[in-house]
């Protein structure tokens, strides 16, 4: 995958809905390379919250499931770029679910896990075929059923489901991997340094996927950090300014991680950025147009 490739135009990251006070509709988009950030005149079709997200990058984004004020979404919104112009996808979820998102660029999204109206934590996969907008139901399905749970991909090679809280109850620190070329499950060797739900899940695709924040027994700064070659986890000696749980985050491939938004005691709007590969922190000047948790990030990275 041609992740060093100069043509490639990588254009913004995108952090929708969210909750602060109530519900959120509203799109940020952070430009690469400036940083800059600008809300879309486009929304989600409903405010929402517990958002999942992935992109088909060049192409579009998605918005698929949560939670409006009609309860559980298993409707999919769609952004197509460049022009920024919302759609809502004709197939939607077979249920409505808060899930983890994550996707193989140029063929499918996945929506993983999460809970539904019955009031259960779910383990089945939903595959979004980019060719036709198409939903459909993996054979394959996680390792356990969870909810609050990260999702992040290595494009082209397979794609991750970490952490969560499971129908035990519990945290979980697992790491559930689908290989893409079959769509096929198997559980990792390699977990989150603790059980921890409410994270969130980055990638600089063809390197290496980051889980940020969370909690534990406590709101959570680390940074996991899974090098995809070997699947092994290391962390961090960077953190997250403010150590929170119920982030977004995006990536552009190659060159820098985001983490936005969040709660601890209050929600935020700060963006903290990950430089790749040196995997240092730095604090964007911008910042989302409102505090907000429980939002969802994507980015159009351009064309691989």
């Amino acid at each position: 995958m041609p992740l060093g490739d100069v043509t490639r135009q990588a254009v913004g990251g995108y952090f929708g809905g969210g909750f602060d006070s109530a519900r959120l509709s509203g799109i940020d988009k952070i430009t690469f390379p400036a940083d800059t950030k600008t809300t879309l005149s486009a929304t989600l079709t409903t405010a929402r919250s517990e958002t999942s997200s992935f992109s088909n990058s060049g192409v579009a984004g998605y918005f698929g499931s949560g939670v409006d004020s009609g309860g559980f979404i298993s409707g999919i919104d769609k952004i197509t770029f460049p022009a920024d112009t919302k759609t809502t996808l004709t197939s939607t979820l077979t249920q409505g679910r808060q899930g983890a998102g994550m996707a193989n660029f140029g063929v499918a999204g996945y929506v993983g896990a999460g809970y539904n109206s019955s009031g259960s934590p779910q383990s089945s996969v939903q595959k979004i075929a980019f060719s036709a907008d198409t939903v459909t139901s993996l054979s394959a399905t996680l390792s356990s059923s969870k909810r609050l749970l990260a999702g992040f991909a290595d494009s082209g090679v397979a794609g991750y489901f970490a952490g969560g809280y499971t129908s035990a109850p519990a945290a979980t620190s697992a790491i559930d991997k689908i290989t893409f070329t079959a769509d096929t499950q198997s559980l990792l060797s390699a977990t989150l340094t603790s059980g921890n739900y409410y994270p969130t899940g980055m990638a600089d695709s063809g390197v290496a996927g980051y889980m940020s924040g969370g909690y534990d027994t406590n709101y959570i700064s680390r940074i996991d950090k899974l090098a995809f070659s070997a699947d092994t986890k290391t962390t961090l000696s960077a953190t997250l300014t403010v150590a929170k749980s119920n982030l977004g985050s995006m990536a552009n491939s190659g060159v820098a991680g985001y983490v936005a938004g969040g709660e601890a005691a209050v929600s935020y709007s700060d963006i903290d950025k990950i430089a790749f590969p040196s995997d240092t922190k730095s604090i964007l000047s911008a910042t989302l147009s409102t505090a907000r948790n429980a939002l969802a990030g994507m980015a159009d990275c351009g064309v691989f």
